[in-house]
């Protein structure tokens, strides 16, 4: 550890890739100091109280917490002493608009009798089809996530063309899916796996499909006392391992000389030297305003483009609604015209399929008694700035969906609303500075990026590394939080220590 002692590293921004590259590299003797712009660490994994009830702003579930795990027992920690989890049962609960619900469960034999409600051959269909994804999700591990492969063609080098075909190259998402269930109803469930990701099943490879067996095989969890804690969580371990954390404080530019970044400028004009610099601001939007980088170097990150966004409608409301889970889905009844608007045309869904999270199934202390909190996130489409969308055409499409809901069940949603928080993708831009309000980082898209993120190392200046959603693995709270793991392990390799 010694040699690092000296070895300066300035990370911007304090989302969990960042926390996580600045626990990462503070545990091999680096000297960290961790920028942010915001006056809280944690970036979208947020939080907000507003008149008794308390929002989490950004993400609502936790899956593969071993990830997180690794960062404390890396440093001879428990975390468990830090933040606590809880499994959340079931998964999610799943509304068709024929009034049809089906769960997702842990427990085998509850699963079995949700999917028997879709006709007697649904469950051993799904039993092969999880099996496919499990195949898919352990090649995956070996090596894109430990070895943290970075190119189509490091992809290759590991695996091997042969091997490389487990990866069912050749379908989208949606036709492996189809390749194992018939039920038009589990085909929608289990393509709307794709909300981790922020992408379509129908552009997206079919090695999209691993999700499910990542879901299944680490739970599904929950932050007691709120999802904000594992952001306070990984903020203690960080101080505790000597990183310097800078809050409200913004970067202006990434400084270098000749090839290397010498430390970046703060607003304001003060200046932090570097040997290493790390980024989870987004690789594209750091290179335009940090790196003021060429229209030709931006052009060569154009298959990287955004995921989408979304419309986020935090409400506190004055009744329960016994129905809900703690995670719920509302289909569009027109799934492939929905994911084209959002994805093709941009244009906000006539008929969204609708993310609904009720943390006070799991957590009542969230709101005041006989109240819960509605969370509501239907997918929408990135900024586009030369066909931008309104605030009339925002607020429409609140309309149609409190409508939709209340339609769905949830009797007279509106009347019963006492507090509101809503973000349109204008509002993430500017919170975030997410590229054109993406949620989820880069899009995973077959024909444009064959699903790969951008890498991490920079290809402008050799000392620069990005983690986060825009980089691989990808967008998501595990897999952002692996990245500042795999970013430490390629410093390291950099500098000859691996």
């Amino acid at each position: 550890m010694k040699q690092n002692n000296n070895k300066r590293v300035v990370v911007i921004g304090a989302g969990l890739g960042g926390l996580s590259a600045a626990i990462s590299l503070a545990s091999e003797g680096f000297q960290v100091e961790l920028v942010e712009k915001n006056d809280k660490v944690g970036g979208k994994l947020n939080i907000m109280t507003k008149d008794g009830f308390t929002f989490d702003l950004g993400p609502s579930i936790l899956t593969m917490p071993h990830i997180f795990k690794a960062l404390f027992t890396k440093v001879g920690k428990n975390m468990a002493d830090y933040v606590g989890i809880e499994k959340v049962e079931p998964h999610w609960r799943n509304f068709f608009e024929d009034g049809t619900t089906i769960d997702l469960c842990e427990d085998e034999e509850n699963q079995r009798r949700e999917l028997d409600k879709l006709g007697p051959n649904t469950a051993e269909e799904f039993a092969r089809f999880m099996a496919y994804s499990k195949k898919l999700g352990t090649e995956t591990e070996a090596g894109y996530f430990t070895k943290g492969l970075d190119t189509f063609w490091e992809l290759l080098k590991f695996y091997g063309p042969i091997r490389a075909l487990n990866f069912d190259v050749f379908r989208s998402m949606d036709q492996g899916v189809k390749r194992f269930i018939s039920h038009p109803k589990l085909v929608d469930i289990l393509n709307y796996f794709i909300k981790y990701v922020g992408s379509s099943p129908y552009d997206s490879p079919a090695l999209m499909n691993l999700m499910p067996y990542i879901q299944y095989e680490y739970g599904l969890w929950y932050v007691k006392g709120g999802m904000y804690g594992l952001a306070q969580a990984m903020e203690k371990l960080a101080i505790e391992l000597g990183v310097t954390i800078r809050l409200n404080s913004e970067v202006e530019e990434i400084q270098y000389q000749a090839g290397k970044a010498t430390g970046i400028k703060l607003q304001g004009g003060e200046v932090l030297a570097a040997d290493i610099v790390v980024s989870n601001m987004e690789v594209i939007p750091a290179m335009d305003k940090l790196l003021h980088s060429s229209p030709t170097e931006l052009k060569k990150m154009q298959r990287f483009e955004p995921t989408c966004s979304g419309l986020v409608l935090h409400l506190g409301v004055n009744r329960l609604y016994p129905q809900l889970a703690h995670h719920n889905f509302f289909y569009s009844d027109h799934p492939r015209e929905h994911f084209d608007a959002v994805f093709h045309r941009g244009k906000l869904s006539d008929d969204p399929t609708i993310y609904l999270v009720a943390p006070c199934k799991t957590d009542p202390s969230q709101a005041p008694d006989g109240c819960e909190i509605i969370k509501i996130l239907p997918h929408i489409p990135h900024i586009n700035p030369d066909k931008p969308l309104t605030a009339d055409d925002y607020w429409a499409l609140r309309e149609r969906v409190l409508a939709k809901l209340e339609r769905m069940g949830l009797t007279d949603l509106r009347q019963h609303i006492v507090t509101e928080e809503y973000w349109t993708p204008l509002d993430i831009q500017a919170k975030y500075y997410s590229n054109l309000g993406s949620i989820y980082g880069v899009v995973a898209d077959r024909w444009k990026n064959l699903g790969f993120k951008a890498p991490q190392r920079s290809h402008q200046l050799s000392n620069l590394y990005f983690v986060g959603g825009s980089v691989n693995p990808g967008g998501g709270m595990p897999m952002v939080t692996l990245s500042g793991q795999l970013v430490r392990d390629k410093i390291l390799a950099d500098l000859g220590q691996a």
